[in-house]
């Protein structure tokens, strides 16, 4: 409002600035007129007399201090005239800049999600992850009771230290209308309080120490916003009802604000947390203990180092309770992480890194493209600019007009890049949630808005800056003759030009060869053998409620009918159960045993006998399951050439381990090895098969240990003769039949499957593409705008040469020579600077060599050629110019 008045203030000042200024003037007149003059010669005299009015004005207005806003609003306004004056132009320059600031803008937001702001907790830079760990690899171990409590007595460097675990596999909460699956996890009753967040409706756990029977928060459930809308319509009522989760009754106490989620890293919106109840399960070491995640909030002024010094000293004492020296050397450290960097991985880190760099190589072309327009533009507006200096315009006033123009093409720019950033989030959805830990909103935020003014005013100043100065240096005397510039500006001009084309040649070059290696790397990826057929065959992810199946053996009660259900669809060939498909990434189980006196780590599946005519495994010894194998027969297991390799009793044979026992489902009933089957690609595409045992679900009974473990989760798998898209609501219809709570189950394709493993490298890749081919547009667009304005620029001079002789074909190549060589000068540039940073995509590659010389000539000879085509044409319209209009134009 203060700002509001002196405004309006000032604009009445200027009023009567200029009535008094007239006033002075028409005394002046009728003094004149009075002492015999005439009107006219009285009118000269007078303004004579008050000499210069609009720089008295200036001058006057300059010493309220106010002159600043003036100027700004009339280069405002100039600025839009000029946009209407010439829209192709302002559409090419806020075209160009959008497409750089929209990749760097995405980007941006995507590293700022998942590398500056992954929690939005209180404070998030004092919070930390605590884990027991060997000291050697980055994963920890959670962390059992008994030592928790040591680290909580014994510990100085933290306000408070939290804790938490789920609440027990798969969670389903069951709503007024319909049940569904949640991510439940029981805290402790300090951990919203130091994370610094506290429920939207409702109250909190009541604060109380952690100890063995507390009462206080028995019983009671936090729910998530998205839980709270879901299950009861956003009702404010919810609070006292009780909700079942598992079958177990629950208190709702309280709701969660919209944006919070703990863990950060939750797939699932649907979260509830119910309070830690310490008991019997807490007072132990071993893997039979309850094991809890462990946050804490430094304290102000503690450094990270100081915690962990303090943490290592505290462990040395908590260590000394292991008697088994391995557990001694598993968990003899304490892994001390920011929070916020708990969640991110080292390669990830360094592939968002990455494309961030990339994104922000392809703003500098746009940058750099559009500091050539505004060169071109100055050029051509020499003569307007002389005009102003004449008429006394200072430079400073001059650079500050072009400055303003720039900054309002800049700030449309960025308006439009910041909705292609966005869109182009959402477009990227399915590819960032299978890479991320973190979901990415296409929102902005504080951040965000920050970086996308920074921005735009670097951009605006990058490309304006440069053309500003070299316009007001210029001499004015041979601007305003008749012809225009001097040649020598002209070709300093010309010369500046051409070296910024040849620099988005070599940053266009960078970018192709990092997309061309990317693309190799994928095209190697499917090119893998993965040991078995992918074609027709649909997956469905069961969420198992175990709660329903409590006493029940699920083979007979939930699998076997399932299996016959789907055996039995139209076009079903055959339909079979494993644990987790190749390359899902669900549900993974190791396993750990000993045999024959040695140490056995291998990964464990559960499958039927089915699943070889699924997928087409091909055995390289021995059998595969058959329906004669079933819970009173021969406990049977069949292992990979992996496994076979490392624990063989014939190194030189691995089908020797044909007929070995590996370990036992009950006592006295040995596992015997009847086949090998050749090795998979479990885990990913582009890493080799590990050691595998696989157990015929057949022969899995509620009376064997892994009972639990190996049927708690489920991979439905379909061989189909019919469309996938008729197939799937048929399946999610005999899902719904055999557990209301496996209607939601997640179904996709076998396909699907192995394209989602390509992972970062397909995500990379995409982003690149879109990124070099963007690159290659705009050096292209460069290239031929330079080499156009160039023609129009040198139409007399080519005139001249045809009048005096010259053939077309030599003006035709004339100016093609002056594009090969900024080619050229870029290309090797591009080379060197592509040689430079491919290893930072090196991580990201497979089956292609970082500094391959293939790729890079295959980039080169594409941008050569690309570049060449676009010279063409203005080097077509050079050679058709007519030598009579040419000298008559001039």
């Amino acid at each position: 409002m203060k700002f509001a008045r002196r405004w309006f203030a000032f604009d009445k000042r200027k009023a009567e600035l200029d009535a008094e200024l007239d006033s002075h003037l028409r005394m002046a007149i009728a003094d004149r007129v009075a002492r015999g003059e005439s009107e006219t010669e009285a009118r000269a005299a007078a303004q004579r007399e008050l000499g210069n009015v609009p720089l008295s004005k200036d001058v006057t207005r300059e010493a309220w201090g106010w002159l600043f806003l003036e100027r700004l609003g009339q280069d405002l306004r100039y600025a839009l005239r000029q946009m209407r004056r010439a829209p192709g132009f302002a559409a090419a320059v806020i075209g160009t800049l959008a497409l750089g600031i929209g990749a760097a803008a995405a980007m941006f937001t995507v590293v700022d999600h998942v590398l500056l702001q992954p929690v939005q907790y209180r404070d998030a830079r004092r919070l930390v992850d605590l884990n027991e760990s060997d000291g050697k690899s980055d994963n920890g171990w959670n962390v059992p009771w008994l030592d928790l409590q040591q680290w909580i007595q014994q510990s100085h460097s933290f306000e408070q230290i939290a804790f938490s675990t789920g609440m027990g596999g798969r969670n389903y909460l069951e709503g007024p209308t319909s049940s569904f699956e949640v991510d439940g996890n029981a805290v402790s009753s300090n951990l919203f309080a130091m994370l610094g967040v506290q429920p939207e409706l409702g109250r909190a756990f009541t604060p109380e120490p952690p100890r063995y029977g507390a009462t206080q928060n028995a019983g009671l459930l936090l729910l998530s916003d998205a839980v709270w809308r879901q299950a009861y319509g956003a009702d404010k009522s919810v609070l006292g009802r009780s909700v079942k989760i598992n079958d177990t009754a629950f208190t709702i106490i309280g709701v969660m604000p919209p944006a919070f989620k703990y863990p950060a890293t939750s797939q699932l919106d649907s979260q509830v947390w119910s309070a830690v109840q310490l008991g019997d399960h807490d007072k132990g070491r071993d893997w039979n203990s309850d094991r809890y995640n462990v946050v804490a909030r430094l304290r102000p002024g503690v450094p990270l180092a100081t915690a962990t010094a303090e943490m290592q000293t505290i462990q040395k004492r908590v260590v000394t309770a292991y008697t088994d020296p391995d557990e001694k050397r598993d968990y003899g450290q304490v892994a001390v992480r920011r929070y916020g960097d708990s969640l991110v991985g080292a390669d990830l880190r360094k592939a968002l890194l990455a494309l961030l760099a990339a994104a922000g190589l392809l703003w500098l072309i746009a940058a750099v493209n559009v500091t050539n327009l505004l060169l071109a533009r100055s050029t051509a507006r020499q003569r307007e600019i002389a005009m102003r200096g004449a008429l006394g315009a200072s430079r400073w006033r001059v650079v500050q007009q072009m400055l303003v123009e720039g900054l309002v093409l800049s700030g449309i720019a960025a308006t439009l890049g910041a909705a292609l950033a966005f869109t182009s989030v959402n477009l990227l959805a399915h590819e960032l949630t299978q890479q991320l830990p973190v979901r990415i909103p296409a929102a902005p935020n504080a951040w965000i808005l920050t970086a996308l003014l920074a921005l735009t005013v670097i951009s605006a100043l990058m490309s304006t800056s440069w053309p500003a100065f070299m316009s007001v240096r210029a001499p004015i005397e041979p601007a305003l003759r008749q012809g225009g510039l001097q040649a020598g500006t002209g070709r300093r001009h010309h010369r500046m030009r051409g070296a910024l084309v040849s620099i988005e040649i070599a940053m266009s070059l960078t970018l192709l060869v990092a997309c061309g290696l990317l693309l190799r790397t994928i095209n190697s990826l499917r090119h893998v053998p993965l040991g078995y057929r992918t074609d027709h065959i649909v997956v469905a992810h069961l969420n198992i409620p175990r709660f329903r199946f409590t006493g029940k053996d699920m083979l007979q009660v939930l699998y076997q009918p399932l299996l016959e259900r789907a055996q039995h669809l139209p076009g079903v060939q055959t339909a079979g159960l494993i644990s987790e498909v190749p390359l899902a990434k669900t549900f993974n189980i190791q396993l750990t045993l000993r045999m024959n006196g040695n140490d056995i780590a291998a990964g464990l599946k559960t499958v039927s006998p089915t699943l070889q005519q699924i997928f087409g495994f091909r055995m390289l010894a021995g059998r595969f399951f058959s329906t004669d194998d079933s819970p009173t027969s021969q406990p049977v297991v069949v292992v990979n050439p992996a496994f076979a390799h490392l624990y063989a009793p014939n190194k030189h044979d691995p089908n020797s381990i044909l007929g070995t026992s590996v370990w036992s489902l009950q006592k006295d009933q040995p596992l015997h090895v009847v086949g090998v089957i050749d090795n998979v690609h479990q885990k990913s595409v582009a890493e080799p098969a590990e050691p595998e045992v696989e157990v015929c679900l057949c022969q899995i009974t509620p009376k064997e240990s892994i009972y639990q473990v190996s049927t708690m989760a489920m991979d439905l798998a379909v061989r189909t003769e019919r469309p996938t898209s008729q197939v799937i609501p048929e399946i999610r219809d005999i899902l719904r039949q055999g557990s209301p709570e496996l209607a939601g189950a997640t179904i996709t394709t076998m396909d699907q499957i192995v394209e989602d493993s390509y992972g970062s490298q397909r995500l990379a890749a995409h982003l690149l593409e879109i990124f070099g081919f963007s690159a290659l547009l705009l050096c292209v667009a460069g290239l031929y705008g330079l080499l156009a304005y160039v023609v129009t620029q040198r139409t007399r001079e080519m005139g001249v040469r045809i009048a005096l002789g010259a053939g077309r074909a030599n003006l035709l190549w004339l100016v093609l020579r002056q594009a090969g060589v900024m080619l050229l000068i870029g290309v090797a540039a591009g080379s060197a600077l592509a040689f430079a940073s491919a290893r930072l995509i090196n991580g990201f590659l497979y089956g292609v060599k970082a500094h391959d010389g293939w790729t890079l000539a295959l980039a080169a000879v594409l941008l050569f050629s690309s570049g060449m085509l676009a010279a063409y044409l203005p080097a077509r319209r050079a050679s058709r110019v007519n030598p009579m209009e040419a000298l008559r134009s001039e």
